[in-house]
């Protein structure tokens, strides 16, 4: 079995171009069920639906909850579909398996106020204070994923259209537009800062560290969380919470779905749908403080 991972990993990454994480944790997934399998002393054609429903129900035990179960089985799906096409199998153990019922997790964000507060907390008279205010003003005018930050190089920044281009999941390329204000943090970063940064190691990356190396997600996400704290933030800020804000600020102030579907670089129109219900949540909330028979 782990032949035959090792041979859909590399199918998946050449004919889908999924990024590195997603390979990452579909390694994980099928590494888990190939141990599960061992155990049981089965080999992929001799894998029943029982299997992978005990499989399941053993992730259960183990404390996962329902959406990360859900994600297992969907990895599996994926992973027999390609041995039956493949001719590995006869037939497919996980075709009539339901996925687990969950209820999607409204997405956490800031509020405008607090995204004011984080962005004066990068010290702009230095070029470390100048190069964070604009990576952080960028991904929350953008909407970007951290991975689509660090991986920005400076050509992709026009500034006289004011947008960006970024490489997204799968590759796929996509133009958002930029803010004023990001697009005046980044400019003076690139007028006063990165060359400071860079010294003589050139770089085609924008954002780069003292070492002239571009800025890596896991630092940027340690980074982020530095100046949440410091501006006193309850919540423990992620990179994906700017994203997340983006989106439901836009939303906000009368944005159409679509259109936030197309800067996010969402594929299915039913995943930039959760942040509706952030809308609808606030709007309760305002209902029940304000409206007298509420």
């Amino acid at each position: 079995m782990e032949a035959q991972v090792r041979t859909y990993l590399n199918s998946v990454r050449v004919e889908k171009g999924l990024a590195d994480n997603t390979i990452q944790a579909y390694r994980r997934d099928l590494g888990k069920f190939a141990l599960f399998a061992e155990q049981r002393k089965l080999s992929t054609r001799q894998v029943e639906r029982r299997d992978i429903v005990d499989f399941l129900a053993l992730l259960y035990r183990q404390g996962l909850d329902s959406r990360s179960v859900a994600r297992h089985l969907t990895t599996l799906r994926n992973f027999f579909r390609f041995l039956l096409i493949e001719g590995e199998i006869e037939r497919d153990p996980s075709a009539t398996i339901e996925s687990p019922k969950f209820r999607r997790a409204l997405p956490d964000c800031l509020s405008l106020e607090e995204v004011d507060r984080l962005l004066r907390q990068p010290d702009t008279n230095t070029a470390i204070g100048i190069r964070d205010r604009a990576m952080i003003e960028l991904m929350y005018s953008c909407g970007l994923r951290v991975s689509e930050l660090c991986g920005l190089r400076v050509a992709d920044v026009q500034h006289e259209e004011g947008c960006l281009r970024c490489i997204g999941k799968g590759n796929k390329q996509r133009l958002v537009p930029v803010g004023r204000q990001a697009l005046g943090a980044v400019g003076r970063y690139l007028r006063e800062s990165r060359p400071q940064l860079l010294g003589e190691h050139p770089s085609p990356y924008l954002f780069v560290g003292q070492s002239g190396n571009p800025i890596d997600r896991v630092w940027y996400w340690q980074l982020l969380r530095h100046y949440g704290q410091k501006a006193g933030l309850r919540k423990n800020l992620k990179p994906h919470m700017l994203r997340h804000s983006f989106a439901t600020h836009l939303l906000d102030r009368g944005a159409d779905l679509r259109s936030v579907q197309i800067m996010l670089g969402h594929s299915d129109i039913s995943t930039t749908q959760i942040y509706t219900h952030v809308v609808e949540e606030r709007l309760k909330q305002v209902y029940k403080a304000h409206h007298p028979r509420a």
